[in-house]
């Protein structure tokens, strides 16, 4: 059956990325959808991975409508950078970086 927020772990970081590329209040609507089906893969548990993805999860499960602004979205924005620049290491890129302009 096909999922229909997403399903996976990179596939649901590129789906809540989409979200974070938006206006505040264009954002945060459906943005926690996309967090049902992720899974963290097994073999980051115990790493900064799933530290960060946890935290990301929470700072996107603690929004409520007309609650949070720009300085909340970009706090879910440095997040997903620090969490996609921990997976590029884990996976064996040293000099991982998200870039100055990002």
């Amino acid at each position: 059956m096909s999922s229909q927020f997403g399903r996976g772990f990179i596939t649901n970081i590129m789906l809540i990325s989409k979200h974070a590329g938006l206006p505040p209040q264009r954002a945060w609507i459906g943005l926690a959808d996309h967090l049902n089906e992720a899974v963290l893969p097994p073999s980051f548990k115990g790493t900064e991975i799933e530290e960060l993805f946890s935290l990301l999860r929470q700072k996107i499960m603690w929004h409520q409508n007309g609650l949070m602004d720009e300085e909340d979205l970009e706090g879910v924005r440095k997040t997903l950078r620090r969490l996609v620049v921990a997976i590029d290491k884990e996976l064996g890129i040293e000099n991982a970086d998200a870039g100055k302009y990002d």
